[in-house]
Formats: C-alpha cells, structure tokens, sequence
C-alpha cells in the first residue's frame, strides 16, 4: 500500500468542517479517502458536500440516510423518510443521485486486514454476506441476536463490543462524544452535526484528526 488510507466519519451535510478537514488532510495523489456514509441529511447543505466528495474522488459508502432516499426514489413510499429528508430530497440533482447509487457497502483493505463500512456486522455471520439492511444500520445487538439501534435496545452491547475480528473494522453511524477504539474495531462518528466533531482516522499511522464542529446543526 502506497500513500494514505484516510476513513472520515458521518458527514451530515457539515460541508464547511468537511472543507476544513480536506484542508487539513492536504491530500496527495495516493491517499485514499474513504467516507464512511451518511453524508447527507440533518445538517446545512448536502448537496456541498456530495460535491466535495465527487471533486476528492472519494470512495463513498452507502449509509442508512443514502438508502432511505434511494429507497423513496425507487418506491415513493413515504415510510422511508423522515420530515428533515425530504429537504435533502427536493434538493439533490442528477449527478448526486448517480453518486449515491454508486456507493458501495464496505471497503476492504486486505494488506492491513481492514474493513470500513457505514454500520458494522452481526459477529456471528461472514461480514462479506451480510445485507444492506444489517451493515447499514446495526448499532447493538439483542439477546437474540438480532441487529437493532440503539435506542430500540438500550441495554443490549454494541455490536463492536461482539465483535472478535478478524478483520478490523472502522464504522461510523453511532454518534458517541468520543472515537470508540477496541481490539479489533474502531468508530469514528463523533457527531458533528450534534455539535461534536467530525473525526478522520488515517491509517497506516493510525493517527486521529478532528475537526470541532462550527454549532449544533440538529436537534
């Protein structure tokens, strides 16, 4: 592996502390950047930011906020959507929808034995096979072992916490105030339309940066 492997966590449409990151990251022409889903929604502006992806050449992966708009794309079936999506939704052109049907699920960096992906994986289960459904939006895991959210299950353990490894894994989508770092995985969503920060991890170095962010974009 050449260059930087630079994972960025939950966007939500903070385009101006996404700008500052790449300012910061100043990056060359083998990095690669990898963001981890969930960059639209919630935040100022969306569209910016899935234009700075496409200008970075990111790798982008799917969400659960990307699925949910596709989703209502395809089936105009309102269950999909929450009340602030549907800003995102009248806003996004063409080209960004063609962005979002390109992102892929997980990225494997098989050198360093590393996966990124938006959610995470159901410990038992070949992280390979598993569907957008679970990877997507898994945040713990039930007594019967089921992928569920957070506040669905509070007391259930975060699947990170199941998780054995092989391979590494660095997720997002569970916003905490801090990066949550295990043996075998590492989240990076710290929240910055909440007004936390937005977290980039970048390895080989396995060096952290952040970015504070500006205000509280979302109640």
């Amino acid at each position: 592996m050449t260059g930087r492997l630079i994972a960025v966590g939950d966007i939500h449409g903070c385009h101006a502390e996404f700008a500052e990151m790449l300012s910061q990251l100043e990056l060359k022409a083998d990095d690669r950047l990898v963001l981890l889903g969930d960059l639209v929604n919630r935040g100022p502006d969306s569209v910016k930011v899935l234009e700075l992806a496409r200008s970075t050449g990111a790798i982008s992966l799917l969400g659960n906020h990307e699925l949910r708009l596709l989703k209502f794309k395809r089936t105009g079936d309102r269950k999909y959507m929450k009340e602030h999506d549907l800003q995102t939704f009248d806003s996004l052109r063409p080209q960004d929808w063609a962005y979002l049907e390109s992102m892929q699920l997980t990225y494997e960096e098989a050198d360093l034995n590393t996966v990124f992906v938006h959610g995470g994986f159901l410990p038992n289960e070949p992280w390979q096979k598993q569907p957008s459904e679970v990877v997507t939006r898994v945040q713990v895991i039930d007594k019967d072992g089921r992928a569920r959210k957070r506040a669905d299950a509070p007391e259930a353990p975060s699947w990170a916490d199941l998780w054995g490894g092989p391979p590494f894994v660095v997720y997002g989508h569970t916003p905490r105030a801090e990066v949550y770092k295990l043996k075998w995985s590492i989240g990076i969503d710290t929240a910055c339309v909440l007004g936390g920060s937005l977290t980039a991890y970048i390895l080989p170095e396995r060096r952290i940066l952040q970015v504070k962010a500006r205000q509280r974009y979302f109640p």
